[in-house]
């Protein structure tokens, strides 16, 4: 044994636990040891009367006094001056040795000349059957990996011997070795001091071994080791500190051609790790990730000191300790053993095959299929409010994302985020986007199943109401009327919003669900701005539940859901706040169009709070002339149903539920009153049916919720269940008839907006425009199309919602004026340097009025007699003029807008990807998804009669 041995004890208190009660405790059990110490010496880092009065009667020859921010190596390298002894025992006050510990280190460092550090096992302070630590070694790669940490201690690893380093804490030096190494290295920032040391003394031609028999006490607060990551904070310096130890021990132990790559790629490295935990739902390590890689950028001093002391005394090659190393094998053996189980009972399969989900899919597309079968063969769709895409994806990116907007004299500014929508649904069919526009159409019954169907599954393990619920959501009121108008921003919301519901509904406890469901809240807000407001409400509640429930890591999942909404809107919002007209914000996107709904008095706000926005075609069917108020009678079973979920065993869920419909419903009340777009001079009041929508999430839940555990005879059940899906398939009547009937509103569309001779020349040209001219009673409305069409990709609320007169406005009103009167103004040459080749005088068919008619002659014989024009004739639009000679396109957009939209853009890419990372399932997520119930509300799950 070595004939003394030198206790160093390192005492920094850090203000969250008792720093004087552990110290206690560590002093007298270093009093207790059977193997006294033969000499104390003390470093008191900071630290009050009580830890000085300790420390000064512990019996120690020296009490050093340091800054309290000092670390544990340099206050060992300040101890170590008076070392007066055959080996160093490593202490903090955090520690307390069973009483052979000493005795028994001691044993290993003399059991061969060669063995230079003796590495203890370390217990948890109120626990010793659990181990914190018993050797520790490294990856091919440098990651530090500990071999036994967290084990329950049942002497399976007492016969290993070897290993490549320890935990710094307890460990016994020879002081030879200590002083020929100098110590601990500073640059470490407190992680893998034991490891390095043990890595050098390897290298010197030493042995590092265990001493099983020696057990030592931790408590995790000292000054040594990592803190216990209790706290988000806490959690951030443990990883901090371990990836700047990783990181710099790279750098000293590589070889030298290869240090100034490790350091050149310290950035890029952390770039892709970023990404790498992003996929791995680790989100709270890029931080660290990035601090850490800066933080050894700077450092190069201090790899170059570690480099020369490694080098000074270096006599065994790195091969020698590969034996030692961790094999990749061995870790993927361990991530397999660490995935997590869950403390409760695994969910049960989906059963989307066996329970029934995927014929339900297939029953709603032959209905889809019988009710429009002419829809395949269609180029595009038409009617209502919708209108054609882009000719191709490129263009209708370049719409999304371009500074210059496709309609109006000179629109200058952001796109609707709806545009970004259209243009995803674009690349779906790159080079006919028209035709998945069709294709939605077609698939819309389906898709709305399967989404109900999974939303379902939130709520009940009754595979039967599974399919209950996936049917009332396809049969929507609300629904079927945006699918007979043709609404599609409404469609769109309708098919997505139960998808977020699904997502949103584990997103406390998954970072996964939190990254699909930001993405899903997104394309809502996206397609109906107005609710905004009922999100809010619901996203700040989460967020407080989140918090109290089930603490700041929930509570961050939920504030990260916002987060992609917020960036897709903030360039419009940023553009109409600067003109001081925040209220456009909530206008409908796409074609502003009024179309069939009921009206803001009593009737109309009762129908609305029964699901229906308008009247879904029954007027037309059965030629009613007054209030069809008995459509409540159509949705007052499911809502009957939906207003028992209240008393529930699962009653917080169903409250909850009622709370999102009654949202939902006065949504849809104060959005039926307000207009903010417009069309021509006619005011277009919001549309109520994606209010509604959200309503119909709430209802739906909480009908199932009742039918799940309120009714408890499965004949009632089946009755109820059966009563509500009855009125709903009758109110779907008129709508999924209406094209065997030939009543629809939406049918075959063309491709453009324009005539064809347009349509050609602007598809290889956006740049060149065409100005529509369209007789009124009033005179002649003005509208600018650049391109072969006006799509819906290009429809911006800067231009349907403003509020006032612009410049562009009054210059293209004047050249209206100009055109359609016999003046000498050279309006030609005006349009010729604007960009505009194509002059279209547009007809109102057979609905054309009286003064309509007049103002449309007069106005074709003033172009029919203007030189630099060439009349190109009549067409299906109306009659056509172009521009003599060559027209030059459109000059682009300000250089300052152009910035504003390609760095606006490329936060916004940003943003998504991070949450397409976060939203990539991964091996550990499906897994810690199994661990938990599926249902909400409920902790266990319980076996239930199908």
């Amino acid at each position: 044994m070595p004939a003394r041995v030198h206790a160093l004890l390192v005492v920094r208190p850090d203000g969250r636990a008792p720093a004087a009660f552990h110290l206690t405790r560590t002093l007298a059990a270093l009093r207790d040891q059977t193997r006294a110490v033969d000499a104390l010496t003390i470093v008191l880092c900071g630290g009050d009367d009580r830890l000085r009065a300790l420390a000064e009667e512990s019996g120690a020859e020296v009490v050093i006094a340091a800054p309290s921010r000092t670390g544990f190596a340099a206050a060992l390298r300040l101890a170590s001056r008076r070392l007066d002894g055959d080996a160093v025992w490593l202490l903090a006050q955090d520690v307390a040795p069973e009483p052979q510990a000493l005795q028994r280190l001691a044993a290993a460092l003399e059991t061969a000349p060669s063995v230079a550090i003796a590495v203890p096992k370390l217990v948890e302070w109120d626990d010793n059957t659990r181990i914190v630590s018993l050797g520790r070694s490294m990856t091919r790669f440098g990651a530090a990996v500990g071999l036994a940490d967290g084990e329950h201690d049942q002497g399976q690893h007492d016969g290993t011997d070897d290993v490549l380093g320890g935990d710094v804490r307890g460990i016994l030096v020879h002081t030879a070795a200590w002083r020929e190494l100098d110590g601990l290295d500073d640059a470490l920032a407190g992680a893998d001091e034991g490891l390095d040391l043990g890595v050098r003394v390897r290298l010197a031609g030493g042995r590092v071994v265990l001493a099983p028999g020696a057990r030592i006490a931790v408590a995790h607060d000292g000054v040594a080791g990592p803190p216990a990551p209790r706290t988000t904070g806490a959690r951030a310096r443990v990883t901090h500190a371990a990836r700047v130890a990783q990181l710099h021990r790279r750098l000293v132990y590589a070889p030298p051609p290869v240090v100034v790559l490790h350091w050149l790629t310290l950035l890029p490295l952390a770039l892709w790790r970023s990404v790498v935990d992003l996929v791995g739902k680790r989100p709270a390590r890029i931080g660290p990730e990035w601090s850490a890689a800066v933080t050894v950028l700077v450092r190069l001093r201090a790899v170059a000191r570690a480099r020369r002391r490694i080098a000074r005394h270096r006599r065994a090659s790195w091969s020698q300790l590969a034996s030692l190393r961790v094999s990749s094998r061995v870790m993927r053996q361990r991530l397999i053993e660490d995935q997590p189980a869950g403390d409760g009972p695994r969910r049960t399969e989906l059963g989307f095959f066996s329970g029934g989900g995927a014929w339900a899919v297939l029953a709603a597309l032959v209905v889809s299929i019988a009710a429009m079968p002419a829809a395949l063969s269609w180029p595009s769709i038409g009617g209502g409010a919708l209108a054609p895409l882009a000719a191709n994806a490129a263009r209708a990116w370049s719409e999304a994302t371009g500074a210059q907007r496709p309609l109006g004299w000179e629109a200058v500014g952001p796109a609707d985020p709806f545009s970004a929508v259209l243009a995803v649904l674009a690349s779906f069919s790159p080079t006919d986007p028209s035709r998945a526009l069709v294709v939605l159409w077609l698939l819309a019954l389906p898709l709305a199943v399967l989404g109900g169907w999974f939303a379902a599954t939130r709520v009940t393990e009754r595979a039967a109401l599974r399919i209950v619920g996936a049917a009332i959501w396809a049969l929507a009121p609300m629904f079927l009327v945006a699918l007979g108008d043709g609404r599609p921003a409404s469609v769109i919301v309708h098919l997505v919003l139960p998808w977020l519901a699904f997502t949103a509904a584990g997103a406390h406890r998954s970072w996964g669900n939190a990254g699909t469901a930001s993405i899903l809240l997104a394309v809502v807000l996206a397609c109906s701005p107005v609710l905004s407001a009922p999100v809010v409400i619901i996203w700040v509640f989460a967020v407080v539940l989140s918090m109290v429930l089930r603490g700041r890591r929930a509570a961050f999942r939920w504030l990260w859901i916002i987060v992609p909404s917020l960036a897709l809107s903030a360039p419009l919002v940023l553009a109409r706040l600067r003109a001081g007209d925040p209220w456009s914000l909530l206008a409908d996107p796409g074609v502003p169009w009024s179309g069939r709904r009921f009206a803001d008095d009593v009737v109309g706000r009762f129908l609305f709070a029964a699901g229906f926005p308008a009247d879904a075609g029954w007027a037309a069917f059965t030629g009613a002339s007054g209030p069809v108020w008995w459509l409540l009678l159509f949705t007052a079973p499911l809502l009957a149903l939906a207003l028992a979920a209240a008393a529930s065993t699962r009653r917080f869920v169903g409250i909850v539920l009622l709370a999102v419909a009654g949202l939902g419903v006065a949504t849809a009340f104060a959005a039926a009153g307000l207009a903010v777009a417009i069309d021509g001079t006619t005011a277009i009041p919001l549309w109520p049916g994606a209010a509604l929508s959200l309503a119909w999430i709430g209802v739906v839940g909480a009908a199932l919720l009742t039918l799940d555990s309120v009714v408890p005879v499965r004949a009632v059940r089946t009755v109820a269940a059966a009563i509500a899906v009855a009125g709903l398939v009758v109110a779907a009547v008129p709508t999924l008839t209406a094209h065997a009937r030939d009543a629809a509103a939406v049918g075959r569309g063309e491709t453009s907006t324009l005539p064809a001779f347009v349509a050609a020349e602007g598809a290889n040209t956006p740049g060149l425009g065409t100005i529509v001219l369209t007789p009124t009673d009033d005179g002649v409305a003005v509208d600018v199309v650049w391109g072969g069409s006006a799509t819906l990709g290009g429809q911006s609320s800067l231009v349907t919602a403003r509020t006032e007169l612009t410049d562009a406005d009054r210059e293209a009103a004047q050249v209206a004026a100009d055109l359609v009167a016999d003046t000498a103004n050279d309006v030609v040459g005006e349009l010729r340097d604007h960009g505009v080749a194509f002059i279209l005088l547009a007809s109102n068919g057979d609905d054309e009025s009286a003064a309509a008619r007049s103002t449309r002659l007069a106005a074709a014989t003033a172009l029919g007699s203007r030189d630099g024009l060439d009349a190109v004739g009549s067409t299906d639009k109306g009659e056509l003029w172009r521009l003599s000679g060559e027209v030059a396109p459109r000059a682009d957009a300000p250089a300052s807008a152009r910035a504003f939209a390609t760095a606006a853009w490329s936060g916004i890419a940003a943003v998504f990807a991070i949450a397409l990372l976060l939203a990539l399932p991964t091996r550990g997520s499906r897994s810690a998804s199994r661990a938990a119930p599926r249902l909400v509300g409920i902790r266990a799950l319980r076996r239930r009669d199908r």
